[in-house]
């Protein structure tokens, strides 16, 4: 059983044998929902994609930020969230930072993109990223598009349905943020604005069913093939 309708905090979902997911609280045997979303029951879970919210940080987060400020020792990234983010020089120079030698804003300058990963995060104080690993790092080529955190499972889909169907009928790498920053690199600019005209699509119509069809054709019909 599978059932997408929009529902409102405090709305009773469904009684019975199940399992709480996301945004979903239970009195006895009753479910509910804590947040304005989308249902979802899968597999005797009943979840709520949340249509609205803030990023909330987590360890382990691959995010996509923006630098907005230059320290001595560190930077300061904007990621989409009440918490800004620090990058620290350390970090990005793989502990072989030296002030007198390297410079930060030669390296990173207000404005530029970063792909990185959340190491540390308490709420007593900002998160901390790093750019060590596959695939982090600043962002040189490509697009970042913006989404609403909360609909990124939408932009992934069932098992991945959406994201891999934007990979291939976009003709673009995507590198999901959990922050609901995209970046895309396609094999032309035209291929990454026709998937970012997508994202915008799946962000206007997230709550709605049958969207990775509509998806499909939208892509399929704007290279003028046929669906």
């Amino acid at each position: 059983m599978n059932e997408r309708r929009i529902v409102l905090p405090g709305e009773f979902l469904v009684e019975g044998d199940y399992q709480a997911g996301l945004n979903v609280f239970r009195q006895g045997k009753r479910f509910y929902s804590s947040k304005i979303g989308l249902l979802s029951i899968d597999k005797k879970v009943v979840s709520v994609i949340a249509l609205h919210g803030v990023y909330e940080p987590k360890i382990g987060d691959l995010v996509i930020g923006k630098v907005i400020d230059v320290g001595t020792f560190s930077w300061t990234i904007d990621i989409r969230s009440p918490y800004t983010a620090i990058l620290n020089a350390s970090d990005y120079f793989k502990g072989r930072f030296n002030p007198l030698r390297n410079s930060l804003r030669d390296a990173l300058a207000p404005g530029d993109m970063i792909i990185a990963q959340i190491v540390e995060f308490d709420r007593t104080r900002n998160p901390v990223l790093t750019v060590q690993g596959h695939g982090l790092g600043k962002i040189t080529k490509g697009m970042v598009v913006e989404l609403t955190p909360s609909k990124i499972p939408r932009l992934i889909g069932r098992k991945g349905s959406m994201i891999n169907l934007l990979k291939k009928e976009g003709r673009c790498q995507i590198t999901i943020g959990k922050n609901g920053l995209i970046h895309l690199v396609g094999e032309t600019v035209k291929d990454e604005e026709l998937v970012a005209q997508a994202i915008e699509k799946i962000e206007r119509e997230a709550h709605t069913t049958g969207l990775t069809d509509r998806i499909m054709k939208f892509l399929r019909r704007s290279r003028g093939l046929d669906v």
